[in-house]
């Protein structure tokens, strides 16, 4: 059957309609899509952080006479004890010191003129020892020198001075000497004081790494 002229007309003109919708998707759609060049790269970077380490030596040995106590102590007596500072961890030290306390306490650390006094000395070597325990001496066949002056015996960062251990590696040799003044009267008699000494190394001042 043929179609009427007007009719034919018509469905042209709405296929043509609807080629030309599509047409206009597709372009839409094509926005979206297009091609560019790219390039990357990349680095990576290891950081390990330093130590500050303060190794003393084995207790109670000749590196480490600080643990070996003084008994029955009279006024004058005097009390030398060796030990051995190392700085064994990765970074240098701005300056080391000494900080003492009382963990037992009596007339003995608490009178600053008339208990215990101390004086810090170092030697360029390890101190050669003499006596037997506990009455050991200490003599320096070396370079000596003193870091702490004579002083009541308990302190807070007493400056240890320049010694060797501010290089990382290095060790100092010191002689701890306690002194019962002879001023010291009969109150102090029968007393026990125990002295805790804990050295402290402080990390050298901060730079470009």
């Amino acid at each position: 059957m043929k179609l009427p002229a007007f009719l034919v007309r018509s469905t042209s003109r709405k296929l043509l309609a609807s080629l030309a919708l599509v047409g206009t998707a597709a372009s839409v759609a094509g926005l979206g899509s297009f091609a560019a060049f790219t390039s990357s790269t990349s680095a990576t970077q290891s950081v390990a952080s330093g130590t500050v380490t303060a190794a003393l030596g084995a207790a109670g040995g000749v590196d480490n006479r600080l643990t070996v106590n003084a008994t029955a102590v009279a006024a004058g007596d005097t009390m030398q004890r060796a030990v051995k500072l190392s700085n064994t961890g990765t970074l240098n030290w701005a300056s080391a010191g000494l900080t003492t306390t009382a963990t037992a306490t009596s007339l003995l650390d608490t009178d600053v003129t008339n208990g215990l006094q101390m004086v810090v000395d170092s030697c360029s070597v390890a101190w050669t020892e003499a006596g037997t325990s506990p009455a050991y001496t200490y003599t320096c066949s070396g370079v000596q020198s003193t870091q702490i002056t004579s002083r009541a015996v308990i302190g807070s960062t007493m400056s240890l001075g320049s010694i060797g251990s501010l290089t990382a590696g290095g060790s100092d040799f010191l002689r701890v000497t306690l002194t019962l003044p002879s001023t010291a009267d009969n109150t102090f008699q029968g007393l026990t004081s125990t002295i805790d000494f804990a050295f402290v190394g402080m990390q050298r001042t901060a730079t470009n790494a």
